[in-house]
């Protein structure tokens, strides 16, 4: 996969593209990850690339020349890159979107900044508009980075055993069981003894009880959803 950044601050990224499981999956080449400055596609001699809104107002605009040059410059001959708008009247990202993203060869994300972003980028460039909460941020920055995140840890060889992808929280819909380690006795907190008896029969059946208990305690409108199967809840 490969996954083009614009941003004015694009230096925030490296601190978080540099480390941990994207490092690692930048290292196998199992992702191309490019950083954009926006200013650098400005035919503004100072390399403005925001105004006024018009109407009035208070705060600044990102323009649409310079974020239109971005994406066709990027873009090349590849047409069928998805164009990604990080902005909070997107839709909620969730793994759902997580993972049908990462199916995708080329993802450009935009981070906009600011008041807002002229509105004939929203219409006529981005093909999607991903929010991660209903909060406001400075930036789309932080957005993009909880986004690619989520998204490159799919991707295959990534993680270490692919197998753990299977077992983490909203996988089906239901939250993950709870985790122990060594010791098994700390602190006069034990270990549920199930997890230590070797049977894995009991151990899977254990983990799946307590996965549907801890999701209708903390999520339960996660248990609404058609993915769940109704069956386990009823019963676990």
């Amino acid at each position: 996969m490969r996954i083009d950044i614009i941003s004015i601050f694009p230096e925030m990224f490296e601190a978080v593209l540099g480390e941990s499981i994207v490092k690692r999956a930048r290292e196998k080449k199992a992702v191309d990850i490019r950083l954009h400055d926006l200013r650098d596609f400005t035919r503004d001699k100072h390399r403005k690339v925001d105004d006024r809104p018009f109407g009035g107002g208070s705060g600044m605009v990102l323009c649409a020349q310079p974020l239109f040059d971005a994406v066709a410059k990027i873009k090349g001959k590849a047409k069928k890159a998805k164009v990604i708008l990080l902005c909070p009247q997107g839709k909620t990202f969730d793994q759902a979107t997580a993972k049908r993203l990462a199916k995708e060869k080329q993802l450009i994300f935009i981070c906009g900044h600011y008041e807002g972003i002229d509105e004939r980028v929203r219409e006529n460039l981005a093909d999607e508009e991903i929010s991660i909460g209903d909060y406001v941020l400075t930036g789309g920055e932080l957005p993009a980075m909880v986004v690619i995140d989520a998204v490159v840890r799919l991707l295959p060889g990534v993680l270490g055993d692919k197998n753990s992808l299977k077992f983490e929280s909203f996988e089906g819909n239901l939250l993950e069981y709870p985790q122990y380690t060594r010791p098994a006795d700390f602190r006069g907190f034990k270990t549920p003894a199930v997890l230590l008896s070797g049977n894995h029969q009991e151990i899977a059946v254990w983990r799946e009880k307590e996965a549907l208990k801890r999701t209708r305690q903390r999520r339960p409108d996660l248990l609404n959803n058609k993915k769940v199967n109704k069956e386990k809840v009823k019963n676990g």
